[in-house]
């Protein structure tokens, strides 16, 4: 810890009491701020979780729908279906502010073209 050399007096005291309140003060401010920023970044966490397994579940489906049309169709027949996307997407990022900190937040925005999520091939 740092040694302090002040004068002995009141005014000095009383200057050094404001400081330490200051000081005070400014520190709970930062812990509630880092407690903020820890429970949005928790919930941030917890949706992220939720998503990643409804992702997972997803890529399951397909890879077993993948593993059926490789074994019936040609691999040149399956590849010339997989070239043309039926979907488009496009991911926008908006900057905000929380606590002081800049943080990004990502839209995606997917556009289909026809009716049906996908291709039947026979």
């Amino acid at each position: 810890m740092a040694e302090l050399r002040v004068n002995p007096t009141r005014m000095e005291m009383k200057r050094i009491q404001t400081r330490y309140q200051t000081a005070r003060k400014g520190h709970k401010l930062l812990k509630d701020k880092r407690d903020e920023l820890m429970k949005q970044f928790l919930d941030v966490v917890r949706e992220d979780k939720l998503l990643r397994e409804r992702v997972e579940e997803a890529l399951g489906k397909v890879y077993r729908s993948f593993t059926v049309a490789s074994a019936v169709s040609s691999p040149k027949m399956l590849e010339e279906a997989l070239i043309c996307p039926k979907k488009e997407g496009e991911l926008s990022v908006e900057y905000k502010n929380i606590m002081s900190v800049t943080v990004p937040e990502f839209h995606l925005r997917v556009r289909s073209e026809g009716g049906s999520d996908s291709y039947n091939y026979g």
